[in-house]
């Protein structure tokens, strides 16, 4: 048993090694671009209708570091100044499913092909989902959106009297951190203990790697939330028993943009047809970019590995990992005091 433990905390000291590095330099992008882009720029494009609005909104919501609960009140903005159903379900699609810190560490878990190919879907899904519930929009009934209150300071860069450093490194180091230190340390830990007792090959010999794999990941992924961070270890321990890489992609796009809160959201405001078509454009662009990876795997010969953070000294991937754990460490312990600091500005994610 204790073999058993040993071998698992092996696992999640092993993963936090490679991610660390590329996610701390994703949290301080994310800490700039929540300073340089503010939700009155990002309403100030996506006002009206159309497929260049529907668009806009897609690659806005790919970068841009809105936490969870900051999704839905900065939708609910857009919706009061203006977008339209479709751009504002295209923002509610692609935000969700990646950000720089996610793409950081897809990256280093996985490589560069899905480094790439991750936030090529979460486009391709808000530009379809968006246009199929704009298509939709007819004869549900329409309520206003009702902005969640955050709880803590996730929807804040805490403070309008900071200077924009202190502002960005509040947003990059304590407030992201916060939002998806539980769910990372939980998909670390998931990851580990798949890899300690799951045996080798199971699902390739359970399931299938073809089609078969990428529909039962998409039923794991679509009730099952969790971070577009969280889920990339939990893939990589799939694909290491098996899994393809074209069914871990499925899992990477409907684990993170099927948020109960959203689809919850989507049903009241924008009826169920709008919910129906949110849901489709999940499934129908998760399984096409599954097969067109595994195509592209097997055609080309990729490698599932990742090379280019073997070039990195082991005093750096140590260091980073020491820092993370101090960085992360921060989700359990939240001072009093958070909410009020984070209650004088909702225009960050």
């Amino acid at each position: 048993m204790m073999e058993l433990v040993y071998k698992g905390v092996g696992e999640f000291w092993g993963t936090m090694l490679e991610m660390s590095p590329y996610l701390l330099f994703g949290f301080v992008v994310a800490g700039l671009l929540s300073v340089m882009v503010r939700a009155e720029q990002v309403e100030k494009h996506l006002g009206g209708r159309g497929l260049g609005t529907i668009i806009k909104a897609s690659l806005f919501g790919i970068p841009l570091p809105l936490c969870s609960c900051g999704v839905i009140p900065v939708a609910a903005s857009l919706r009061k100044h203006g977008a339209g159903k479709g751009a504002v379900a295209s923002f509610l699609l692609s935000t969700p499913q990646t950000g720089v810190d996610s793409i950081m560490v897809t990256y280093s878990l996985l490589g560069p092909i899905f480094a790439i190919f991750r936030p090529i879907a979460a486009l391709l899904s808000g530009v379809i989902g968006g246009s199929l519930v704009e298509m939709a929009d007819g004869e549900d009934a329409e309520e206003s959106i009702e902005p969640e209150v955050c709880k803590d300071d996730c929807c804040s860069a805490a403070g309008k009297n900071k200077s924009w450093f202190a502002r960005a490194a509040t947003y990059g180091f304590v407030t992201l951190p916060r939002d998806i230190g539980k769910s990372m340390l939980a998909g670390l830990a998931i990851a580990g203990v798949i890899a300690v007792l799951v045996p080798n090959d199971f699902f390739a010999e359970h399931i299938g790697s073809g089609l078969g794999g990428m529909f039962f990941m998409m039923l794991i992924g679509i009730p099952v939330y969790v971070c577009a961070t969280a889920s990339v270890p939990i893939a990589v321990a799939m694909m290491a028993k098996g899994i393809s890489p074209g069914a871990a992609l499925v899992f990477l796009i409907a684990g993170p943009a099927t948020n109960a809160a959203t689809i919850t959201t989507l049903w009241k405001v924008f009826g169920h047809r709008s919910a129906v078509a949110y849901l489709l454009s999940v499934a129908g662009v998760a399984i096409a970019s599954g097969v067109v990876l595994d195509y592209l795997f097997v055609a080309i010969d990729l490698g599932t590995g990742h090379a280019a953070h073997e070039m990195l000294p082991d005093w750096l991937k140590v260091g980073s990992a020491l820092i993370m754990c101090v960085v992360l460490s921060q989700a359990f312990f939240k001072p009093r005091h958070a909410h009020a600091e984070g209650s004088d500005d909702h225009s960050h994610g």
